[in-house]
């Protein structure tokens, strides 16, 4: 049976730190104040003269994965770029960095996931790869939220918590009977809650999309509702993980590793309670990059691999999200 391996994995922060007390001397917030309610110390924005995009990021995070694989771009059946943050409105971001990586026709695919985006990237590979449609794909999370947040008081509730990152994996179909590869996935969208983190202009459904007059307009810059998403996530992530652990025949027990996405670290704290787990077992890194989005998981995994946080052969992963849309799941994941 063809079943899904992660070959290489590669993460890129960009060099530019911003921490809470730089933030402080731009809107009334401290560093007390930031760390008391997301946990997040510092985190990392592209370069203030700009031109940098997801896709650059996402190809230095690509370039160290492929190098990891022993893949060359050529090797690539399939790109699969996770973002809410794209270089431009279109085309997509999974093309931009299909033609840096020196690739002709390769296709690429965005998914906009958000902060699910990876969750969804690695089920969507796992079914291109067990239909025998791709045999080697690269999946990226890749994210610049640094240049689209109000840096005012006004928009401090949002715009404290965002970073810039990018994180990447190559996926491989191999022929295997053993238990491994993606175990169990559980993914879920309810737009109705919508409104809790939403992005309301330019928009299609506005006309004219965009006026003079915008710029003033604070429907231009991300808002959210932050008590409505922290209640969703303490309740559907411990659910929805239940779930996945249930249809893999595993226990929590069994798990080396839980990676959630990194959005608040009150979040996680409460998720990592409700699994009884011990810190060990738990990664967070949201202290030092803030919510980089569809970039969280794919970057926490590589740092847990090269830290050697989890065993060489057969580590079992448990990966849980939810953000805008909403959107949640979870799944398991073990090595090979």
């Amino acid at each position: 049976m063809k079943k899904m391996k992660i070959t290489g994995t590669g993460r890129y922060l960009p060099d530019r730190v911003v921490t809470n007390d730089y933030l402080a001397g731009l809107m009334d917030t401290s560093d007390e104040w930031i760390r008391q309610r997301t946990g997040i110390e510092e985190r990392r924005w592209v370069p203030e003269e700009g031109n940098v995009g997801a896709s650059d990021l996402g190809l230095e995070a690509a370039k160290i994965a492929l190098n990891r694989a022993g893949w060359t771009p050529e090797d690539l059946d399939l790109i699969i770029f996770a973002t809410l943050s794209p270089d431009i409105n279109f085309p997509g971001s999974g093309c931009l960095l299909q033609s840096k990586l020196g690739l002709k026709s390769t296709p690429a695919l965005d998914i906009r996931q958000q902060c699910t985006g990876f969750l969804y990237g690695m089920e969507i590979a796992d079914a291109y790869i067990k239909s025998g449609y791709a045999g080697r794909i690269l999946l990226v999370g890749s994210e610049v939220h640094s240049t689209g947040l109000d840096l005012t008081t006004r928009g401090r509730d949002v715009s404290v918590i965002f970073g810039d990152g990018a994180g990447a994996v190559c996926l491989e179909g191999v022929e295997t009977d053993d238990n491994v590869g993606l175990l169990a996935s559980s993914l879920h969208a309810q737009g109705d809650h919508a409104d809790a983190l939403i992005l309301e202009a330019p928009a299609s459904r506005l006309n004219p999309r965009l006026t003079k007059d915008m710029f003033d307009d604070a429907r231009i810059w991300p808002k959210m509702d932050g008590r409505n998403v922290f209640k969703l996530a303490i309740t559907r992530l411990p659910q929805v993980s239940h779930v996945v652990l249930e249809r893999a025949g595993l226990k929590v027990e069994d798990l080396d590793m839980v990676i959630p996405h990194q959005a608040n670290l009150r979040i996680n704290q409460s998720f990592q309670k409700s699994l009884n787990l011990p810190d060990e077992k738990m990664y967070n890194n949201i202290q030092k990059y803030g919510n980089t989005t569809a970039g969280t998981i794919p970057i926490a995994l590589d740092e847990v691999i090269e830290q050697k946080r989890i065993p060489e052969k057969n580590a079992t992963l448990l990966f849980a999200g939810l953000g805008a849309g909403v959107t949640w799941g979870a799944m398991i994941y073990r090595f090979f």
